[in-house]
């Protein structure tokens, strides 16, 4: 593989991104007999990474057996539908292979619990196992090219990189325990920085167990505009450095800061890309460091209608709810089935605002019982339109016929908003 890094402020045209995509694997085209694309999976819908998944796929698949392995994590298998939509119609179904973390993995080592106890500053001190999925292990293949976007993220800090093997493609102990290790450091600490804890676990087990697969990262740095991905920048590489040079490109891209936090911010969630609480809380995650005490966040959410991305991780957030830092740490200590599953508990600490400010969902598909129950405050979806009108609104602020101003954010998965004082 050729290294590559490529950036454009307006965005990589589709010639320039294929000549690069192409240049990549100039080297090692005519060798390659096996090739393994790990990308993400629809819920990524704005990354760019279905567009270079597909090319790969097409420059590949007539020399050479191209096999395809969603990073699902946690997250529902794609349906043939959004496989479609999200690979451009270029890659068969069947040639996708669905990761089941809970079946599908294998212990490659383990992060030591003194390793982990002086990264988290003596907050965690527990050994993670480091899983993978078998698929990856596979010695026939000739290269692995890992595929997404780098953006600010609320467990590990930035996006992607080996998170991509390790999370989405991972098993139960890292992924509970990673998503735990970054509730219990602090997101504030963490979002749209490297370096976090969480990094350093993964960091650790690509150093000690991983070094060996022929594995290339294919990152991608993206905005939206009017639906469409922009893609700024390309990189390309196993070091870490191109991972590097991706966080800083990010973190000018999608890094907003304020210098007064929000009292009102309005987010919209795509029903495309957002399905469940479990995804659509970015917009709790992102904005949090904006968000005045005494605040709103009104979340527009027509496609909603689940709370987590698993039956077993829908039914635990139904069951104990958005109820805070302090109160789920105690039922995490009085719960079982909460404490066997950590990444639930992270998720619901990072989807409250702890009482700061209040959050409205905005529902369609899912009912107010429903979102009461998860401790939310609730707003018909059509009621809410009537005030706040998606089809209006301009990201940023927004002065409504009755004077009232928000602030407006079509995507939450795109950014971070903060209080650069607090940043």
């Amino acid at each position: 593989m050729i290294n590559i890094i490529k950036t454009s402020k307006k965005g990589l045209s589709d010639n320039e991104l294929y000549g690069a995509l192409t240049e990549a694997v100039s080297d090692c085209r005519e060798n390659l007999k096996k090739v393994l694309l790990i990308p993400p999976d629809y819920t990524r819908y704005y990354s760019g990474a279905g567009k270079i998944t597909a090319f790969y796929y097409k420059l590949l698949k007539d020399t050479c057996q191209v096999d395809v392995l969603p990073a699902l994590g946690t997250h529902f298998p794609m349906t043939e539908e959004e496989c479609e939509d999200f690979f451009e119609g270029e890659i068969p179904f069947e040639r996708l292979i669905v990761h089941n973390w809970k079946t599908d993995v294998v212990k490659i080592g383990e992060v030591p619990a003194d390793y982990i106890n002086q990264i988290s500053e003596g907050l965690v001190n527990n050994a993670i196992d480091v899983e993978v999925n078998k698929v990856i292990l596979d010695k026939s293949y000739d290269l692995i090219l890992s595929i997404g976007q780098v953006v600010p993220h609320e467990v590990v800090g930035m996006a992607n990189h080996n998170k991509n093997i390790f999370v989405g493609c991972g098993g139960n102990s890292m992924i509970n325990n990673s998503h735990m290790l970054g509730a219990f450091y602090g997101m504030e600490r963490i979002m749209g920085k490297d370096h976090s804890p969480v990094r350093k676990v993964f960091d650790y087990a690509e150093e000690k167990f991983l070094m060996d697969a022929p594995i290339f990262y294919v990152l991608t740095v993206t905005t939206q505009t009017a639906g469409k991905v922009n893609i700024h920048g390309l990189f390309i590489g196993r070091e870490r450095k191109y991972f590097e040079e991706a966080v800083k490109l990010s973190q000018q891209t999608n890094l907003e800061f304020v210098d007064d936090p929000f009292k009102k911010v309005v987010v919209y969630l795509e029903p495309k890309e957002f399905r469940s609480t479990w995804l659509g809380n970015k917009a709790v995650y992102r904005t949090r460091m904006a968000i005045a005490d005494g605040g709103e966040l009104i979340i527009l959410a027509p496609g909603i209608r689940q709370f987590g991305e698993d039956p077993v991780n829908d039914e635990l957030i139904r069951k104990y709810g958005y109820v805070g830092r302090v109160n789920v740490l105690k039922l995490c200590e009085e719960n079982d089935d909460l404490k066997n599953n950590l990444s639930v508990a992270a998720h619901l600490i990072h989807g409250s605002s702890d009482d700061r400010f209040s959050i409205t969902y905005c529902t369609k598909l899912i009912s107010e019982y429903e979102v009461r129950g998860a401790a939310f405050n609730y707003m018909p979806y059509d009621e809410a339109v009537k005030l706040y009108d998606p089809e209006k609104l301009i990201d940023g602020y927004n002065t409504l016929p009755n004077g009232e101003k928000i602030y407006y954010i079509s995507n939450p998965a795109l950014g971070l908003w903060a209080d650069k004082n607090l940043f």
